[in-house]
């Protein structure tokens, strides 16, 4: 595959075109199915590389998924590892976002670190912090990260220094099922975080506040798996709109 786009200018944009699912909403959408046993069903995702990545990453784990035009099937019901190895997590740091999930259902989690051994390259303190503070044992092992939770997560408050996305949407998929009220103070508060906590909230999940610096999560018991669409992603509709203004266009 080519390395470059050659663009010849001077065309005017005409027509309309629809805008893709959401990248960073799916794949958290996609790790959030592991909190639930059973078929979740996603609607409008888009068949990018990162998706398929998460895919491999799946499978690792033992989940059966059914990719058909933009509708995803993602069965939790048969997952039989905990681990997210090296050569999948270096590809997509977003994998990353299946450590809650996992240590939330199954008390045991294993992923490694986005550098490897490397571990300076990319920070990821806020994600093993949060843990940490929901009562999970996290260490850092042969640039793995480590965490587990035996006798479940409990409830806690997790201040953020900065609003970090990431760390945040693992905070909330794993304190969906720890015991008690969780607060998450100077959270993320891109659109994103609103959609995962609406999808969590579809699968039985008592989320508050999305989309605020304030996130407040009553756990409950178990969730259900869920049938949910992917919101339009809004970097693709910017990119779209900021062409069709560069070239006088005229584009729905």
């Amino acid at each position: 595959m080519s390395e470059k786009f050659y663009v010849e200018g001077g065309k005017r944009l005409e027509g309309e075109v629809e805008v893709s699912g959401a990248k960073n909403a799916a794949l958290k959408f996609v790790a959030a199915a592991l909190l639930a046993p059973g078929k979740t069903t996603l609607h409008h995702v888009p068949r990018i590389k990162d998706i398929h990545t998460m895919l491999a990453l799946l499978d690792e784990l033992g989940v059966e998924t059914n990719f058909s035009g933009s509708t995803l099937e993602i069965d939790a019901s048969t997952v039989h590892s905990y681990t997210a190895p090296y050569e999948l997590v270096r590809q997509m740091r977003a994998s990353l976002v299946v450590l809650g999930p996992l240590v939330a259902r199954f008390g045991e989690a294993e992923v490694s670190a986005p550098g490897g051994c490397n571990l300076g390259l990319r920070k990821f303190n806020f994600h093993v912090e949060g843990l940490r503070a929901l009562g999970a044992d996290v260490e850092l092992d042969h640039g793995f990260i480590k965490a587990s939770a035996p006798n479940g997560l409990r409830s806690a408050e997790v201040t953020f220094e900065y609003p970090s996305v990431g760390a945040t949407e693992n905070v909330m998929m794993a304190s969906v099922l720890a015991d008690g009220i969780t607060i998450i103070e100077n959270g993320a508060r891109e659109p994103e975080i609103s959609a995962l906590a609406g999808f969590l909230n579809s699968m039985g999940a008592n989320v508050m506040g999305a989309g605020t610096g304030r996130i407040v999560i009553e756990g409950v018991r178990e969730l259900h798996p869920t049938r949910w669409t992917v919101m339009p992603d809004r970097i693709e509709a910017g990119t779209f709109l900021m062409a069709t203004a560069a070239t006088g266009g005229d584009v729905t």
